[in-house]
Order: C-alpha cells, then sequence, then structure tokens
C-alpha cells in the first residue's frame, strides 16, 4: 500500500510525542513492503531542533507553506491506496480537504491526542485540527486513545468507524546499553515539562528527592521553568534526541512515568515512554489510569504508584526484584508493543476498511 500522511512532524521529537512514533511506524511500513510519504510544515521551532533529516525507505517532504506544496501533495495522492490527516498538522484544515476529494480508497484521520481534542470539546474549545463537519468525511478514524474515547468520536465528532492505534516503540533504537555515568540515576523522568503533570510529579518525584538527599534523581526535557523546585540531588539535562533515550534510560534504576492529566482521565492512553523504558530493561514507576492494566501487569511488569510512599518504596526494592520486573516488562514489549507489532494490527483494520461493504461503525479492534 501507499500511504500518505499529513502529520505534524516526523523530522523533530523537540517538545512533542508524534515524532518518534512516526519513525517506529513508518520504519515498520516500509520493512513490510509498504510506500510511506509524510508531509511536514516545516516551522521554525522543529527546523532549529531538528534530529532527523530523511526517513530510510520513506519520503519525507518539508513544506514552507500549503500553496507552495499543494500540486505535490495532489500528485503523491493520485495514487495513494490511504491518505491521512492526524491532530496537530499545521495545515490541518487544508490536508482534510484535499484528502476528502482525493480518490483514495481510505481515507483516513489519526488523532494522536483524543482526549485533548475531546475536552476541547466538551469545554467549547476551538480545535484548530478538527473542521465544523468533524470526521464524518473519514473512512477510517485511528485513535492513540481506546476505551470510551472511542465511542466519543463517534457520538460527538460523527466518526463512522474507528479503531485505536496505540503508541509502540522500536526495538532497533530502544534497547538496552551500557551505562553512561551523565545519565545515571536512581530514578529518572524523561519529559516536556507541563503544567497538568506537574502535581504528580511533585508527588512522585520532587518530595522523593527531598525525603531520599542522598539518592540521585535525573530530568531530561524541554521547556522547564526557572522557578521549577530543583533540589540539590535533583540533576538535568535539557531535550534529549531519541538516540540518546537508550542510554539515558539503561543507566537508570527506575525512571517514572507521568501522565498529561486528559489522558490519564480518558484512560487507555499509553505513553510513547512506557514501552521505550521497557524495551531498554528499566523498570518504570507509573503513576494509575484505567486501562493500564492491559498493557502491563501492575506489580510483575510495573510499579503502579499513588503515593509519595510508593515511590519511595519502589527505590528500594532489591536489585533480584527490579531485574526480574525489567526482564517481564522487556519481554511483553518486544512480544506485544513494537512497533511491527502495530503496524501488522493497522494493516488488517487498513484492508477492512478497503472494503466498503464491511463498513460499519462499531469499534475496530487494533492490537493492545
Amino acid at each position: 500500500m501507499k500511504l500518505v500522511i499529513f502529520g505534524l512532524t516526523v523530522s523533530s521529537s523537540w517538545g512533542n510525542g508524534h515524532a518518534t512514533l512516526w519513525r517506529g511506524l513508518i520504519r515498520a511500513l516500509a520493512a513490510r513492503g509498504h510506500d510511506v510519504v509524510f508531509f511536514e510544515k516545516d516551522v521554525p521551532y522543529y527546523a532549529e531542533n531538528r534530529d532527523l533529516e530523511r526517513l530510510d525507505g520513506a519520503t519525507l517532504v518539508l513544506y514552507p507553506d500549503w500553496a507552495s506544496v499543494l500540486p505535490q501533495a495532489r500528485r503523491h495522492l493520485a495514487d495513494a491506496d490511504v491518505a491521512m490527516v492526524t491532530s496537530y498538522q499545521a495545515d490541518a484544515l487544508d490536508a482534510t480537504a484535499l484528502v476528502l476529494e482525493s480518490a483514495a480508497p481510505v481515507r483516513c484521520f489519526y488523532d494522536l491526542d483524543t482526549p485533548v481534542t475531546l475536552d476541547a470539546l466538551a469545554t467549547g474549545k476551538p480545535v484548530s485540527y478538527i473542521g465544523p463537519d468533524g470526521l464524518r468525511g473519514f473512512d477510517l478514524v485511528l485513535s492513540y486513545t481506546g476505551g470510551t474515547a472511542l465511542t466519543d468520536l463517534q457520538t460527538r465528532l460523527g466518526a463512522r468507524r474507528v479503531a485505536p492505534l496505540y503508541g509502540h516503540v522500536d526495538p532497533l533504537v530502544h534497547r538496552p546499553v551500557p551505562l553512561d555515568e551523565q545519565y545515571r540515576a536512581d530514578l529518572s523522568y524523561l519529559g516536556t515539562y507541563a503544567q497538568d503533570r506537574q502535581a504528580t510529579l511533585e508527588r512522585l518525584f520532587i518530595e522523593p528527592a527531598r525525603r531520599m538527599p542522598d539518592t540521585r534523581f535525573l530530568i531530561g526535557g524541554a521547556q522547564y521553568p526557572q522557578d521549577f523546585p530543583w533540589t540539590r540531588n535533583i540533576w538535568f539535562r535539557k531535550h534529549l534526541p531519541p538516540a540518546d533515550h537508550p542510554a539515558f534510560y539503561s543507566s537508570s534504576r527506575f525512571t517514572l512515568n507521568v501522565t498529561r492529566r486528559a489522558m490519564a482521565e480518558w484512560g487507555w492512553c499509553p505513553s510513547g515512554r512506557l514501552f521505550e523504558a521497557a524495551a531498554c530493561g528499566c523498570p518504570v514507576v507509573s503513576d494509575t489510569w484505567e486501562g493500564l492494566d492491559t498493557f502491563f501487569a501492575p506489580g510483575r511488569e510495573i510499579v503502579l504508584a499513588e503515593s509519595t510512599e510508593d515511590a519511595m518504596a519502589a527505590l528500594q526494592m532489591t536489585d533480584a526484584e527490579r531485574t526480574a520486573l525489567a526482564r517481564a516488562a522487556r519481554e511483553r514489549t518486544l512480544a506485544e508493543h513494537t512497533s511491527e507489532r502495530r503496524v501488522i494490527g493497522l494493516e488488517a483494520v487498513l484492508q477492512d476498511a478497503l472494503r466498503p461493504a464491511l463498513a460499519v461503525a462499531e469499534p475496530l479492534a487494533v492490537e493492545a
């Protein structure tokens, strides 16, 4: 199949969770013989933090403005099997109009930010990447979030055919590597600063650091404010490109996963960071949300923490307990949560969407 995708970014992992996910999906799609063309607007903040220049086995089109790229987009859509627009695409409304008027057999929308979308609709806020007709014109709507969010995409936005396409990891990129002293930590946290994560970060990371002054904590990420409540034993590394993630995770005794508020409230929305850390052999301490136990078994493959005391107790696990936890999570991830496994599920959903007679308004299953 030829897939033409109008997305937010694949060239820069700075301040977003889309790029790393797309890199894994595109590599897996290409490995399975599919042709992928990815259109990304060349905006300054991604250009200044670009950590990928070309896609192996696929085509990356960086364009300055919609008018200039329109002829090229039309040429690629002319023989596309799947035409896709994603959430937060810089020219999403124009891309949607182009995709819906195309002859592509499957016209698809992929919402990688479903909780944000649905929260905005519930509070009357505008959603820049969805027009007044909602998602009615698309043959298929993919969602990074499962559970009740799938039904809401149908009832609130008119999606006719929906399926979850969850986070995943590329094990060729994320794998155990030797310890790197600059990333050594008893508990690490990798993520862009977000105010709606701050209360949980305070409870599960900052307060444990205050109470355990002889323990080393490490944060990696972008956009942290000057008034962030640092302690003497919290170290900081600014934005880390994906190439450095394996060393970051492999040098941590544990890493913390903190979920954005909307994602946690909707549930069924695993961050790609969960799978990255597990693939690198790093045990994960995570906040809790509905559906998490579908992806990892609590207590055996992941540690769930609601309180400061829970996080501190995790750090006091024996090396044997920690190693067993890490091994089980890595085995589960490689078996069920790789980019290739998601692509296999995606292929099945797309093949179903190619059969109009089978089109129903029922949620379709993509492997968790």
